[in-house]
């Protein structure tokens, strides 16, 4: 992806993890981000270093690493969806507009920094935050655009939707 793009950034999980030594406790950080355009571009990312503003800076990284593109009509999903990964399952519906974003916290951190602005959603199963993130980019990936279905049967867009 390109670096000079302008990307929103949001901090989903901050946790601070301790190692029992010798000499006492070390802490380290993990952090969940998520980073879009909001233009139909997101990706996700977990940093874990020493500080926080290190953990923060490798997930941000990361996020952008793994960018996937998500197909938004007119600023919600195209279909519904549900995404699962372990027991996480997210049930994701498109919204009339100016519904705005129904979801939960990860799930809609997620969908703000997508750009999508009216979508219903519920999150079934597991309540753990990467987790969550995962099962909502699984459902992002099943996800398939218009133009594409109608080229793979060899249709035109107008032929199908007739």
């Amino acid at each position: 992806m390109d670096q000079e793009r302008e990307f929103t950034e949001k901090l989903i999980k901050l946790n601070r993890v301790a190692k029992v030594v010798k000499g006492g406790r070390r802490f380290s950080f993990s952090a969940l981000i998520v980073v879009g355009d909001k233009n139909g571009n997101v990706g996700y990312g977990y940093g874990k270093a020493n500080d926080v503003a290190e953990a923060i800076r490798k997930g941000v990284e990361r996020a952008k690493n793994s960018m996937i593109a998500v197909p938004v009509k007119k600023s919600t999903l195209p279909y519904q969806v549900q995404g699962e990964f372990k027991s996480a399952k997210v049930l994701m519906k498109p919204a009339a507009p100016g519904t705005g974003i129904i979801a939960g916290g990860p799930v809609r951190a997620v969908m703000e920094v997508a750009g999508i602005n009216d979508v219903l959603s519920k999150s079934l199963g597991s309540q753990n935050a990467l987790n969550i993130v995962k099962a909502v980019f699984e459902g992002f990936e099943s996800l398939r655009n218009a133009r594409t279905i109608a080229k793979n049967r060899g249709k035109s867009l107008a032929e199908m939707w007739g």
